[in-house]
């Protein structure tokens, strides 16, 4: 357990190896406590100063943080109480907005149909074209889901519902974060900051049609009259209502194709309508 020999902050002695103690347990609570991570230096200024007090007030309660830490006083208590369940985490890997923007574009999901199984490729590739053919204007939003970033969405909804501790969150193969702050109300705030960030409307699954490559995502609209050619060959005409959302005799031309409409999400078909 760190200790430090003499105080740190403000009016405190500020001897440089209690200053690196003091630095790196606060790095365990700064991207909790929305404060970049301190450079484990030595050195003692304002940024180190107002993490102290941030510390103070945001983790211990305190209605009037000094911002000095005393040899076997109450901060220092706090902070090894909260950081003693295990080893110090690396502060870049730590879960919440700052981890999120700069590693979630690592994990981008396909808009392209190419990066379907192939067999459903072909299918979706030969609807769009008779789409297009028929004068409709087809936007491909989504296809193949990345799974590591399925497993972010999907642990960041349900961590920062309070569904699930941090603790408990797998390890995904491939994806360096740390979920679990060693204080649960930190690791479910920051695990909100994602969930925002990832701007999720419903909880994610972890396995879905798109991480399978087996589902699209896609708006189709069209303005005057719409006649498709079917997987059988037939000329169908389409009446309205003009959008592909929840235009029945659309879904039927989709399905001949293989391509399964699901009509209770706007955008989304697949390969059986799940």
């Amino acid at each position: 357990m760190p200790e430090i020999f003499k105080s740190v902050g403000y009016g405190g002695r500020n001897n440089k190896a209690d200053v690196l103690v003091v630095q790196r347990l606060l790095n365990i609570f700064t991207t909790g406590m929305g404060l970049p991570a301190l450079v484990a230096d030595g050195g003692f200024g304002d940024i180190t100063g107002r993490a102290i007090k941030r510390f103070q007030a945001q983790i211990m309660g305190l209605g009037a943080p000094d911002g000095r830490i005393d040899p076997g006083g109450r901060t220092i208590r706090a902070l090894n109480a909260v950081a003693a369940p295990g080893p110090a985490s690396d502060p870049a890997q730590l879960s919440g907005a700052a981890w999120w923007q700069a590693h979630q574009a690592r994990y981008t999901n396909s808009d392209k149909i190419a990066d379907l199984i192939p067999d459903f490729a072909a299918k979706v590739q030969a609807f769009v074209d008779s789409l297009r053919a028929g004068g409709a204007q087809v936007k491909v939003s989504s296809t193949r889901r990345n799974p590591v970033r399925a497993y972010l969405m999907h642990y960041s909804w349900r961590l920062g519902a309070g569904q699930v501790t941090a603790a408990s969150i797998p390890p995904k193969p491939g994806c360096e974060i740390v979920w679990d702050h060693r204080n649960e109300g930190i690791s479910r705030r920051c695990a909100a900051e994602m969930r925002d960030l990832f701007n999720i409307a419903y909880q994610p699954s972890l396995t879905s049609r798109h991480i399978e490559g087996k589902a699209i995502d896609m708006t189709i609209t069209w303005a005057g009259d719409l006649t498709l050619r079917d997987g059988q060959g037939r000329m169908v005409p389409i009446a309205p209502p003009r959008t592909g959302d929840v235009n029945a005799a659309l879904h039927r031309v989709g399905a001949s194709y293989g391509v399964i409409k699901l009509v209770s999400d706007k955008p989304h078909w697949s390969t059986d309508g799940h």
